[in-house]
């Protein structure tokens, strides 16, 4: 029962029901603050479906988090959204539509789901260096956040992995006080407060910020202040508009691309 964050030793932590039907146990280390069920067995069953059918904030989460990324993308990276990106786990593709419509040249992958809604923009390897990484809603189902991230990166090549898991406070919240355990589903196994984050950053030799729900480990330094602004709500709705205008839509060019393919 090592940490795989830290290398501490994990603690139990709760027992509850996944599934309804299985009993899990919980530990967490007290050192790092990473949470997670221990051993879980339940995962195939949970997986049948690579995306959740409860998952009905899937759409909106998705429209949000592109508004922040193009801001971030654009304005607070010095690349201003040239170059290539990469949707890592990008479930049915629909982060690259939505960022290859705000102008953004934006590839998919994922080991586990098809790509539904990007056909024709699959990410490989031979593709080349990626300026940013992204991995919305994947941390909380992993066993081991540390060997992911130097995954992600080694195949993006990339300098910046942006990506989004809801964090706990203090102690862990008891099962029935935190919808964000997702137990019916059985898919997420995996949490983390901030120290959490931090300390996964310090051990890869990353830097760690996080801004409005958006999170980013780096191996170059960031404006946080602008990245402060540009994830508001007020202020990202206005982003894709901004970024349509100087980047240019690849809404029309993606449909001509994949005619030509058929």
């Amino acid at each position: 029962m090592t940490c795989p964050v830290c290398l501490s030793q994990m603690m139990p932590c709760f027992t509850t029901q996944v599934l309804s039907k299985y009993e899990a146990r919980f530990e967490v280390c007290e050192t790092c603050g990473f949470l997670r069920a221990h051993e879980p067995h339940w995962l195939e069953e949970a997986y049948s479906a690579a995306i959740a059918t409860s998952d009905t904030g899937l759409v909106m989460r998705n429209i949000s988090l592109a508004c922040k990324l193009a801001g971030v993308l654009y304005f607070v990276l010095k690349e201003r959204g040239d170059g290539r990106y990469l949707d890592a786990a990008g479930g049915y593709g629909l982060l690259t539509r939505l960022m290859r419509d705000f102008g953004f040249d934006f590839y998919w992958s994922d080991k586990y789901c098809q790509n539904l809604l990007a056909p024709g923009f699959e990410y490989a390897r031979e593709s080349g260096r990626c300026q940013a990484v992204t991995a919305l809603e994947v941390f909380e189902h992993l066993t081991d956040p540390k060997a992911y991230i130097e995954e992600v990166l080694s195949l993006s090549g990339s300098d910046f992995l942006f990506f989004t898991t809801e964090l706990y406070q203090a102690t862990p919240p008891s099962p029935d006080k935190w919808a964000y355990y997702s137990l019916k589903t059985g898919q997420h196994i995996g949490f983390f407060q901030k120290r959490t984050l931090e300390t996964l950053a310090a051990n890869l030799g990353l830097r760690f910020f996080t801004s409005n729900g958006l999170h980013v480990l780096s191996k170059r330094e960031i404006n946080r202040g602008l990245m402060n602004i540009v994830t508001r709500r007020s202020v990202s709705a206005f982003m894709p508009i901004v970024t349509r205008h100087f980047l240019g839509s690849k809404t029309m060019s993606d449909n001509q691309f994949v005619l030509s393919r058929s």
